[in-house]
């Protein structure tokens, strides 16, 4: 084999067989191609695409390039997990995890950092003073046992060749190819060993996908990838036009997470974590009254099975558990400034990817890649799009290190915060993704509205 005919072919358009493909990426992990070659592949493959067998093919090589877990070699609980496709404010996963847990299930989740505007679920735990994240997979499967759910990153054990090739495509322009996308993702978790995925495929201002059917183009690739190798998998598509929540900042995110564990957070992250959580118990537990479902899980939110939960899981991974009942011990900034209306009217839209910028330049993410992020800074969004406002009345609150910083905030608010004079229409995307977050459910079966 040839790496430049693989990569001619693929530029051409022709479909590669599957030893090629995979002595190609074989040959990347043991030096025999060089990473020049495989940009110029993947360069290929975001013109191109991948045919179902190459996808296949892809996902396959990633898988056995490191260690599988098994949690389904046991006869304990069954295992599920949950990935999003990124959005501002989204704290989901860590309602989610102690919530499954404190349902009887088990939750093996392994998380990323925050990217661009999006939030990262491994820096909102690591704003919990003393949080590990790098447990090694032997401490991993026994946090799962004791717990029900552990929370960390991706090691080196598990597919290490997806982290090779994505730190390609940060820097070659190929992130955003759906089949590259598919292959990371699923890739990760049928190495997890789970029995069950469920996908949040967020669509909007603050997404990836931007527009419903490049949205429902990814879930359905994604859904078909993963049952294809024998994981049972549903995506839900939700809105992510405005932030989810109130709280955008890992700190703050973590206080909004904590109130919803306690059924007291906002209605739409509420929303989103229970349509997630009764997906995964549909797939483990055929044939349960999907509204029925829902009222349990909303129950263990309600009465602090599910907060008592995260308390327990925080103590195993070396955090302060006390942050559970008191939030104050979260880290916290030095400056709260208000932002005000400008003018008195009807707001008709809240920006996500503008407030998630807005966080990134408080600190709350990364401009580049390894850069710390600062826990306590970030925002807190006090009006929804569809809300009467008045003059001067405080819309948000900006948590900031300095005057400097929250009047560059104030800036980006400026542009994400739309208010006009007359009442919205309901037909906007604004007002139609605010009324229900979570709208499209895609099965092995097809697409069809949720709820």
């Amino acid at each position: 084999m040839l790496p430049s005919e693989v990569i001619e072919r693929k530029r051409d358009g022709e479909e590669l067989g599957t030893e090629e493909l995979r002595s190609f990426l074989e040959g990347y992990l043991d030096g025999r191609i060089e990473a020049y070659q495989v940009s110029a592949l993947l360069m290929a493959v975001y013109f191109r695409g991948l045919s179902r067998g190459e996808l296949d093919t892809v996902t396959r090589a990633i898988i056995e390039s490191g260690r599988r877990l098994d949690f389904r070699r046991d006869e304990g609980p069954p295992a599920v997990d949950k990935h999003s496709t990124g959005g501002v404010g989204d704290a989901v996963s860590l309602v989610l995890a102690p919530l499954l847990a404190a349902a009887g299930l088990r939750v093996p989740m392994m998380s990323g950092r925050g990217l661009g505007h999006t939030g990262g679920t491994l820096d909102k735990l690591e704003a919990i003073p003393g949080f590990r994240t790098d447990l090694d997979l032997a401490e991993f499967e026994a946090v799962v046992e004791e717990v029900g759910c552990a929370m960390i990153g991706q090691t080196r054990e598990i597919a290490p060749l997806d982290g090779r090739l994505y730190a390609l495509r940060d820097v070659t322009g190929t992130v955003p190819s759906i089949p590259l996308i598919a292959s990371s993702i699923i890739s990760k978790k049928v190495a997890e060993g789970i029995e069950a995925l469920v996908l949040d495929v967020t669509c909007g201002d603050g997404a990836f996908m931007r527009e419903e059917a490049g949205a429902l183009d990814l879930a359905r690739t994604l859904v078909d990838l993963s049952e294809s190798l024998g994981l049972p998998c549903t995506a839900l598509v939700t809105g992510m036009e405005a932030p989810l929540g109130r709280a955008v900042g890992n700190a703050l995110e973590v206080r909004e997470a904590i109130e919803c564990l306690r059924g007291e957070g906002p209605a739409d992250l509420e929303e989103v974590t229970l349509a997630l959580a009764c997906e995964l118990r549909g797939v483990v537990r055929e044939g349960e009254d999907r509204r029925e479902a829902r009222e349990r899980l909303a129950g263990l939110l309600a009465d602090g099975s599910a907060a008592g939960r995260f308390a327990r899981l925080i103590e195993r991974q070396g955090g302060d558990p006390a942050v559970v009942d008191h939030p104050d011990r979260l880290p916290a900034a030095p400056l709260c400034r208000p932002w005000t209306a400008p003018a008195a009217g009807w707001v008709h839209r809240v920006a996500a990817r503008q407030v998630g910028l807005a966080a990134v330049e408080l600190g709350a993410g990364r401009r580049r890649m390894g850069e710390d992020v600062d826990p306590a800074v970030g925002l807190e969004l006090l009006a929804r799009p569809g809300t009467r406002v008045e003059e001067g009345d405080e819309l948000a609150l900006i948590h900031a290190r300095t005057e400097e910083d929250a009047g560059q905030a104030a800036v980006r608010l400026d542009d994400a915060v739309r208010i006009e004079d007359s009442p919205p229409d309901a037909g906007t995307e604004s007002l139609r993704w605010e009324a229900r977050r979570v709208r499209w459910r895609v099965t092995a079966r097809g697409v069809e509205p949720a709820g």
